[in-house]
């Protein structure tokens, strides 16, 4: 919790409308686990950016951010401007400097920095993008910057994109039809029009030889999560990314020159997890013993509340192309514990999601330190009889192969009474399920 006094500096962004704005998420997020006493808010400018700026100034606020519709407008009243801002032609951050703020564009520089995260690697690489407004040439500038080889601006208005290639040379245009003239080969792919912000809207192109031509794509678009563009991209198997890492990381950026400091890659993913839980909707992970009822009770969560549903188990099963048995078998249990740790490491940027872990997953601090930023922790509780009654015959669990009912009865006794306590420790529900349906403990969730 932030507490505010009179040493407290102040960040903000500042922007019309406002009201809907994420990035006091990223950056009171940040302030809070760096211990850094700085508050930051949003600011409403109604029409003089200008007033407004030199009040902002005078007032000592520490840093800004600068949204829509002032990016362009704000440069005017700044004592300095940066030179990837000025070919950019916008502004979205403000740094203190004498007698006022000199302005930076991050938004180009987090684009980059989230495709790094991924392993996306610019330099040598040829590009196609999708569209010729603002945000388009922005992103043409930022592959040049890069040491992108090639880019193909694809877009209805023909002049626009040529208007964009007269100032970046690396720029073919092409209007939207002449998609399939683009030569055959890997490219990464951005889609930058606001086509998928409706429910209704289309893929622009509908080739699916044009979207295999992509070995990753990027829509700038982060709400809805998934897009027309991201969908067909999923569909083909290309490994793709939505517009909220590049909020992510411009803001980060942003932070790092406000207090001279390097976020860490850890830190960040926690903040994007607030993100996501701000912007998709919260977690819920089910934790409890081998038959407890979580894969059963975890479809049913998310079928009645419109969730996505991830059984730990079978993700890794994929993952590992094998199942559970020949890893026990091949490997150790170490080694499964291992890439199950991986795994849920990845699920922090998961959101809205039913998440059914293996009832081992307790078991490591990491873990459940990991589920308990995750989401909502629920514990699955069943007796000894029941979760026996449940597992007897089942014989892809390799931890339960036992000669007898009565030697199972007592490999699951042990199990849980060295389990339990975790299980209890860190769950921020516990339902008893012996006697209840997978729709009555989901209606109790």
């Amino acid at each position: 919790m932030i507490e505010i006094n009179g040493k407290t500096k102040i960040l903000g962004v500042i922007g019309n409308p406002i009201e809907h704005t994420l990035s006091p998420v990223i950056h009171n997020t940040l302030c809070e686990l760096l211990g850094i006493d700085a508050v930051y808010v949003p600011i409403k400018v109604e029409n003089d950016i200008v007033t407004a700026v030199n009040g902002l100034v005078e007032s000592g606020v520490y840093g800004l951010n600068v949204t829509v519709p002032y990016k362009q407008d704000v440069m005017k009243v700044l004592k300095g401007v940066d030179e990837l801002a000025e070919e950019i032609g916008a502004v979205n951050t403000l740094v203190r400097c004498s007698g006022g703020y000199k302005g930076y564009n991050t938004d180009m520089p987090g684009l980059a920095r989230a495709l790094e995260t991924k392993g996306v690697k610019l330099s040598g690489k040829k590009a196609v993008v999708i569209g010729a407004g603002g945000a388009a040439r922005a992103v043409c500038v930022m592959l040049k910057n890069y040491g992108a080889e090639k880019i193909y601006l694809l877009n209805r208005n023909i002049e626009k994109a040529k208007a964009i290639a007269e100032e970046i040379p690396i720029v073919t245009p092409l209007r939207l039809t002449e998609y399939d003239s683009i030569p055959e080969d890997k490219y990464i792919m951005f889609q930058c029009t606001s086509v998928g912000l409706k429910p209704e809207d289309e893929l622009i192109i509908k080739s699916d030889d044009f979207y295999k031509m992509a070995e990753y794509g990027y829509d700038l678009i982060y709400n809805p999560a998934v897009t027309p563009f991201i969908a067909k991209l999923n569909e083909l198997g290309v490994p793709n990314d939505n517009g909220l890492t590049m909020l992510l990381y411009q803001g980060i950026i942003a932070f790092e020159m406000w207090f001279g400091l390097k976020v860490s890659r850890d830190m960040s993913e926690v903040v994007y997890a607030e993100l996501c839980k701000k912007l998709y909707g919260d977690n819920i992970v089910l934790i409890g013993y081998m038959g407890s009822g979580k894969t059963s009770v975890g479809k049913e969560l998310a079928k009645s509340r419109g969730m996505r549903f991830i059984d730990l188990d079978e993700y890794i099963v994929e993952k590992e192309g094998r199942s559970i048995n020949d890893i026990f078998t091949y490997e150790t249990e170490e080694y499964f514990r291992n890439v199950e740790s991986e795994v849920i490491r990845e699920m922090s940027t998961l959101s809205n999601t039913v998440i059914s872990t293996g009832g081992g997953a307790v078991l490591r601090k990491e873990n459940r330190d990991n589920l308990s930023r995750v989401g909502h922790v629920v514990y699955l509780k069943a007796d000894p009889e029941t979760i026996l009654n449940r597992v007897k015959d089942d014989q892809s669990r390799p931890l339960l192969k036992s000669e007898s009912e009565e030697e199972l009865r007592k490999r699951i006794t042990t199990m849980l009474d060295s389990r339990n306590p975790y299980y209890e420790i860190f769950a921020d529900q516990v339902i008893y399920t012996d006697r209840l349906t997978p729709s009555e403990i989901a209606e109790i969730i």
